[in-house]
């Protein structure tokens, strides 16, 4: 089995659960979902260029790198066939392996096995215009090690987060992000809005790539 790798390579974490820790990204080909403000459209299409890798390519590459965490990303790294072997095998040889999915495909089997990765799972709010494809029963195998983020772009965005935090209790299984759309709503109206709503156990997350780098850069 081959995956078809767009991109890779060697970065801190922008965001989530280990944002600011060296990692290796690898991003695979193809997205289900179409967000308004997504900033890896280039790679989200069936014919996008890529590198067909097998598992044991990405294992060769991750270790010559010499860093631990992996973030399997995209697209939509969920879409890929047997993404399992490739976990397996990267856990196995003593990785950290964390998967950024888009909130739209289940985890449950991934949940059942014994090489379970840590997932962070985004929440598409309205100004997305993906919102009705959010698939809500993953939160059921969420665990502690796993993120849920809101991207929000307006206060209509904010009030939709706060509520379904508060519907599905995301403070009490795993960690809860909310991030800007960079350039739509300044991180300080974000603060209020959290202060206001006295969101005890939800964080502020800003994408650190688009700050210490030009936000159009790739490969960081």
């Amino acid at each position: 089995m081959s995956f078809p790798v767009v991109e890779k390579f060697v970065s801190i974490n922008g965001e989530s659960i280990k944002a600011g820790e060296p990692a290796v990204f690898i991003r695979f080909r193809q997205c289900n979902l179409a967000c308004s403000y997504c900033d890896t459209k280039w790679a989200n299409t069936p014919d996008c260029k890529a590198e067909m890798l097998s598992a044991e390519d990405i294992a060769d590459y991750v270790k010559s790198t010499g860093i631990r965490n992996v973030t399997l990303t995209g697209g939509e790294p969920l879409l890929q066939n047997d993404l399992y072997s490739l976990i397996e095998l990267l856990i196995n040889n003593g990785n950290s392996v964390e998967i950024e999915t888009n909130g739209s495909i289940s985890i449950a089997e991934f949940s059942a096995k014994p090489c379970r990765p840590a997932f962070t799972l985004d929440y598409k709010l309205p100004s997305s215009g993906m919102e009705n494809h959010m698939l809500t029963d993953n939160y059921s195998f969420l665990q502690p090690q796993d993120a849920v983020k809101f991207v929000s772009g307006s206060i209509n965005d904010l009030e939709k987060a706060c509520e379904i935090i508060g519907k599905y209790c995301l403070t009490d299984k795993c960690k809860v992000y909310i991030s800007p759309v960079f350039g739509n709503i300044k991180p300080d109206e974000i603060v209020d809005f959290m202060l206001g709503k006295k969101l005890n156990g939800v964080r502020l997350q800003l994408q650190l790539h688009k700050y210490i780098w030009d936000p159009e850069k790739r490969g960081v």
